[in-house]
C-alpha cells in the first residue's frame, strides 16, 4: 500500500463508517461509505487513491486525483495560509505546498507547475515547485521516438516541455506547428539528445515518416474537398494554422502527390487530379 499511488486492494469487511480494505501484506485502510458502489462486497478488488486526510489519518478514495506520486503537473491555488499554500489537485482535501517547496510568491486562483513527493519524516503528500531538479539527463537512446510532452512555460527560443514524466525539453518557436498551452499534454518526437541530456523536441515526425504521414493527411482532405487554398507559395503561418504541419513538410508532401500524379499544384491552390 502505497500513499500517493492507485492501489489494488481487497474487501476486507463492511462496516457503518465504510469497507475496509487490505493489502497482502495485511495493511488496512478505510474507505468512506459515500464511495462505496452496490458491487462492493467482502472479497471484491478495488483500485483506490491511499493518501492522509486532514486528521492525518490513512484513507482511501475511489476518485483519481490530478497528479499521482512522482507526476508533474498544473494545478490551481486555492488559498494561502501561515504554513504553506493549497492547491486543487481533485480531491476533497486540497494538496499542501509548503512554504519551503516554494520558488515564488504563488496567486490565489493561478495555477502553477507542481511535482507531488512524498516526506518520510512526516509520511506525508506534499507539492513542490522545485521540478527542475527533478527531472533526470536522458541517457536512454529517443533520437526520432514519439513521446509524450507536458507544455511548461515560454521562452525567447520556444516552449519548455517535461518528456516522458522524466526529462526537461525545449520546443524551439520553429518547430511550433500548431496552438498549445501551458498544461496541454500530447505527443512529440525527438529531434536531438544534447550533451546535458535535455531533449530537443518536434510536434512532428522527425524522419521520412512525418512525410508521409502529412501525404496521407493531404490526400484525404482533398478527398473529402478536392480543392485546398494552399501552394507552395503559401505563408508558413497559414500552412500551420489549416494544416498543423510546417511549410518545408507540406512542400515535401504535395511534391510526392504530384509525382504521383495524384495532384495539380495551381498558383494560389492545390486539387486532386480527376
Amino acid at each position: 500500500m502505497q500513499l500517493g499511488r492507485i492501489n489494488q486492494l481487497t474487501i476486507d469487511r463492511l462496516t457503518p463508517p465504510g469497507a475496509y480494505l487490505f493489502d497482502q501484506q495485511g495493511n488496512e485502510v478505510l474507505l468512506p461509505k459515500k464511495y462505496l458502489l452496490p458491487e462492493h462486497v467482502e472479497g471484491t478488488e478495488v483500485s483506490v487513491f491511499v493518501f492522509k486526510d486532514s486528521e492525518n489519518r490513512v484513507v482511501a478514495t475511489t476518485e483519481t486525483p490530478l497528479v499521482l506520486l512522482g507526476d508533474f503537473t498544473y494545478l490551481e491555488v486555492v488559498h494561502n495560509n501561515p504554513f504553506g499554500t493549497f492547491v486543487d489537485w481533485g480531491l476533497d482535501k486540497d494538496l499542501m505546498v509548503p512554504y519551503g517547496e516554494q520558488t515564488h510568491r504563488l496567486e490565489e486562483g493561478e495555477k502553477y507547475l507542481f511535482i507531488l513527493r512524498y516526506d518520510n519524516a512526516t509520511d506525508r503528500l506534499f507539492g513542490s515547485m522545485k521540478v527542475k531538479k527533478m527531472l533526470e539527463p536522458c541517457l536512454e537512446e529517443l533520437t526520432d521516438q514519439e513521446v509524450e510532452l507536458l507544455i511548461c512555460e515560454p521562452t525567447e527560443l520556444g516552449r519548455n516541455v517535461i518528456v516522458n514524466n522524466r526529462y526537461s525539453g525545449l520546443i524551439f518557436n520553429s518547430d511550433i506547428t500548431k496552438n498549445i498551452q501551458r498544461g496541454d499534454r500530447l505527443m512529440g518526437f525527438v529531434k536531438n539528445i544534447r550533451q546535458d541530456g535535455k531533449l530537443d523536441i518536434s510536434l512532428e515526425p522527425t524522419s521520412f515518416v512525418k512525410y508521409d504521414q502529412a501525404t496521407e493527411k493531404i490526400l484525404q482532405i482533398l478527398l473529402k474537398n478536392p480543392k485546398l487554398e494552399l501552394s507552395d507559395k503559401s505563408d508558413p503561418d497559414e500552412v500551420r494554422e489549416k494544416l498543423g504541419m510546417s511549410k518545408k513538410t507540406f512542400k515535401q508532401a504535395i511534391g510526392k502527390l504530384f509525382k504521383a500524379k495524384k495532384i495539380l499544384i495551381q498558383p494560389n491552390y492545390i486539387e486532386l487530379k480527376q
